[in-house]
């Protein structure tokens, strides 16, 4: 199965869990909580604010090394827009890609998501814990910040 056929696929649409495909068309499904729709929101409102001059990107399909993968949240600059537009799933990674960490996602998992964030062109990959703290990756590593916002990023709610 390919990307194209998941979101023209009238049985997959509206389900409350999120899609994503490995690199051999297989579904893959994640259940997502309101937390996790809250903490998506958070991102959002966060990132529209620092980073006005970009688009916030909700469910950001981008093709990888192993499949479609769905970024939660994802930043993309203007120049990345002009580059990519619409197209779905995104050859490339726009700036940012944040990923809500779920009871299902493991370490590993969140980890191998990382790589292929950074490898498809992210600059930075956050992942956002069930208590809003924010963990920053770039090429280099684990950063105290993002580069991009210049500041440690907490997305707790109250």
């Amino acid at each position: 199965m390919n990307w194209a056929s998941v979101i023209a696929n009238p049985y997959l649409q509206n389900l409350p869990f999120k899609i994503e495909l490995n690199k051999w068309g297989k579904i893959l499904m994640s259940p997502a909580s309101n937390h996790h729709g809250i903490l998506q929101s958070e991102a959002v409102v966060y990132l529209r604010s620092k980073l006005p001059a970009g688009r916030v990107i909700a469910e950001c399909s981008i093709k990888t090394d192993d499949g479609v993968k769905v970024a939660d949240v994802a930043w993309a600059s203007d120049a990345f827009m002009r580059r990519n537009g619409e197209t779905t799933p995104y050859e490339e990674a726009p700036e940012i890609c944040i990923e809500i960490v779920s009871p299902s996602n493991s370490r590993e998992e969140m980890d191998e998501k990382i790589k292929l964030y950074l490898a498809k062109g992210a600059v930075e990959v956050w992942i956002c814990a069930d208590d809003g703290n924010v963990s920053h990756f770039s090429r280099d590593g684990q950063m105290t910040h993002s580069t991009l916002t210049k500041e440690p990023v907490n997305l707790q709610y109250k």
